[in-house]
């Protein structure tokens, strides 16, 4: 059995709530409460959930941006809470994400190649030709040509957008994608291209894949298992197959019923 690549255990993340009154505290806001999960090299985990469910608090906890209140993340067998700054750094390559908006993750000042290269230079890569030929490997993956590294953001339209948003995430050669809502904003026709992009890649690299969204029928044509998210808390969790034919919270069953006529199949994206 293949060792997991990303493991979190018992995640719980509060935050303070503005005071209403001058000398009582208000209780804080539970966003996360006991989140545990594993991901193995080449598995997709689909995270779904609406609004407020928590599903953006556990990227930015998976990806380090925050620090939980209990629990840990470890990635490789790392806690990558409990390294030191420059070994955080080190790893950092081994894990990147793709955000929902791709035109705020570019600088509109600078051509893709630079953006593209940022992670790389962050890793301490910065021989020209090296960055040159992994922007240009990078952006052929994603269908795209070493030539548009010398073109800027606005010349492009949404869907190349996260072609190069995508491009920008797997330049380090990593382990583990986060895909915090990454096809939310795009058409149903791009949509569809997009996810078989991410299949491809994921193919070809054996990467791990942490998908979160709110449309149960893209989670499930990419997933190969479900974790059900309502008000910070993991209510369902199982492989794909069983969570589509037979959910057993009402509130996956609302996810499915609302999904109800779209492809539900692993593999046939919507």
């Amino acid at each position: 059995m293949t060792a997991p690549l990303l493991i979190a255990e018992g995640l719980r993340k509060t935050y303070p709530r503005p005071r209403r009154r001058l000398l009582r505290a208000e209780p804080p806001l539970v966003a996360l409460e006991d989140a545990s999960f594993a991901i193995a090299p080449g598995e997709t985990l689909g995270i779904v959930g609406e609004s407020g469910s928590g599903k953006t608090t556990l990227a930015r906890l998976v990806m380090g941006f925050e620090r939980p209140d209990a629990g840990c993340v470890r990635l490789d067998g790392q806690d990558i809470h409990a390294l030191p700054p420059r070994a955080l750094q080190r790893l950092r390559p081994r894990f990147q994400m793709i955000f929902q908006d791709p035109y705020g993750s570019l600088d509109p000042r600078r051509q893709v190649g630079w953006s593209i290269a940022e992670p790389l230079r962050a890793a301490g890569i910065t021989g020209r030709t090296s960055l040159r030929d992994r922007v240009a490997e990078a952006l052929e993956q994603v269908g795209l040509s070493a030539a548009d590294a010398a073109r800027y953001p606005h010349e492009f339209s949404g869907g190349q957008r996260q072609r190069i948003a995508i491009a920008r995430a797997v330049v380090t050669r990593p382990a583990l994608l986060v895909a915090d809502e990454a096809v939310s904003a795009l058409d149903v026709s791009v949509r569809a291209q997009i996810l078989n992009l991410l299949m491809d890649l994921q193919e070809a690299m054996g990467l791990g894949l942490l998908f979160i969204g709110h449309d149960m029928a893209v989670i499930a044509a990419l997933c190969d298992s479900i974790l059900v998210m309502q008000e910070g808390r993991v209510v369902e969790a199982g492989p794909t197959a069983r969570l589509i034919t037979a959910p057993a919270h009402p509130y996956t069953r609302a996810l499915m019923d609302a999904a109800r006529g779209e492809t539900l199949t692993r593999g046939a994206a919507p």
